[in-house]
């Protein structure tokens, strides 16, 4: 079954379709710097519009890479947190366009 919104799958394999906040700090949790050194989140589909990945650091903590061309956004951050990770990155995420979603309104109510 494909991922209603994105897929989240780290190098050893691991993935998740969807994945909350709560999955996203534990598949980036079990990543380590021998077998399991990445993960890859972005939409289940051929040629994604925009991809996220987080990578384990020779001298500790992550390399978080966000990665919209239809924003023209690229982002290149080090982080230690994997809790600030997983809530920065389900932030991130919902802001994406996704078929098949209502419109987000930005508007003051």
């Amino acid at each position: 079954m494909e991922a209603a919104y994105y897929r989240a799958e780290s190098e050893s394999g691991d993935h998740i379709d969807d994945p909350s906040e709560d999955a996203l700090f534990m598949l980036i949790d079990d990543l380590n710097d021998s077998d399991n050194a990445f993960a890859v989140i972005q939409p289940d589909k051929d040629d994604p519009a925009w991809f996220t990945s987080v990578a384990v650091l020779d001298e500790g903590g992550y390399e978080v890479v966000r990665r919209d061309t239809t924003r023209r956004e690229h982002d290149v951050a080090t982080e230690t947190s994997i809790d600030q990770i997983a809530r920065d990155l389900t932030t991130w995420m919902a802001a994406r366009e996704f078929p098949g979603r209502p419109a987000q309104h930005t508007g003051n109510f």
